[in-house]
């Protein structure tokens, strides 16, 4: 009864182990006593318990020592890469405690010469944390990103805003502000979601791998970064790329929405699925909006947009660079007759 018990609950275990042996039923505890010390055999198999106990050091040495590839791997799969500081912060570290912990070693130890007590490592406190004033509520923040994008009158003071804008918890992990690109007077304006890892180093958007095919899309209709302008939904890096929270595109959505009453193109293109659903109002996918003409109200005026698939989703799915070729004629020929009109 015993051993067809151990043989439902450890067969799985004992072949994960490397061991391919059926318990079937253990023997009788005089048996069992009879064994030399340490030589328990645990089924009429013959396994032996002290094979079971070295394999299982092995096993948990293997598992916990991965190499520093393995490491380099796993971070980089966490979307870790690049570093926010020199010097390694010990966030759990408390300055006010250090001095207490001295002083209970140097009274119970007493203090010696030839060995004085190591002065009390300083506490790391990162630049953004200084600068930075205590974190609004969600709700102030978005009333005072509000209420500083409509005070905008231009684009250059829509930056210094920005780059002076603490409500946005995406400013203290990104390395600098991504603006825009391009001429602020042009007919057209590119809009996609956030910046990445080149787009943060830069300052600028569409300069990685996506900004270098965006590039030959708009040079396809016969267009360039002097006769467009381009933006990004969210201005700050998320950490590793990871996709802006809701909160945060709410946040940063007044600046957008300034920024495009600004520039005032004829023609506004959302490059991929995020910034279309914020700009445009619409819960369908891009597969569904994609090549439809929308009508993208500033307050003053009505602007024709469209939707397309974004530079760095055609880099992962080739195949629809042909839909996006479609949109792109599309673009072109409305931007020919406001010319023309």
């Amino acid at each position: 009864m015993l051993g067809s018990k151990l043989s439902r609950q450890n067969t799985g275990f004992q072949r994960s182990l490397g061991f391919d042996v059926r318990f079937s039923r253990l023997r009788t505890v005089a048996s069992v006593k009879s064994l030399p010390p340490g030589r328990f055999v645990a089924t009429q198999s013959g396994l032996d318990w002290r094979d079971l106990q070295q394999r299982l050091r092995l096993r948990s040495v293997t598992s916990t020592a991965p190499t520093v590839h393995q490491l380099l791997a796993f971070y980089v799969e966490a979307g870790v890469d690049c570093a926010l500081g020199e010097e390694p912060a010990n966030r759990l570290y408390d300055p006010e405690t250090v001095p207490k912990e001295a002083a209970a070693s140097s009274t119970s130890q007493g203090l010696d010469e030839t060995n004085p007590p190591r002065p009390a490592r300083p506490a790391f406190t990162p630049a953004s944390a200084t600068l930075a004033g205590p974190t609004p509520s969600p709700d102030a923040a978005i009333a005072s990103a509000r209420e500083a994008a409509r005070t905008a009158p231009s684009l250059e003071a829509l930056r210094s805003l920005l780059e002076n804008f603490d409500g946005c918890a995406l400013k203290s992990t990104a390395t600098r502000l991504v603006f825009a690109d391009g001429n602020p007077k042009a007919r057209i304006m590119f809009v996609g979601e956030a910046p990445g890892r080149e787009e943060d180093i830069e300052g600028l958007p569409f300069v990685g791998r996506s900004g270098k095919l965006l590039d030959r899309m708009i040079a396809a209709i016969g267009l360039d970064r002097s006769t467009a302008y381009i933006a990004n939904v969210i201005p700050w890096r998320p950490p590793g790329n990871r996709t802006p929270t809701p909160l945060e595109t709410q946040i940063c959505l007044p600046f957008i929405q300034r920024q495009i009453e600004l520039v005032d193109p004829d023609i506004l293109v959302t490059l991929g699925n995020p910034s279309t659903q914020t700009l445009l109002g619409t819960r369908d996918g891009i597969m569904k909006t994609r090549g439809r003409w929308f009508n993208y109200d500033t307050g003053t005026r009505a602007i024709r947009a469209m939707a397309t698939f974004h530079p760095a989703y055609l880099l992962r799915s080739p195949s629809y660079k042909r839909m996006a070729w479609q949109d792109l004629r599309a673009v072109a020929e409305a931007l020919a007759k406001t010319t023309s009109g």
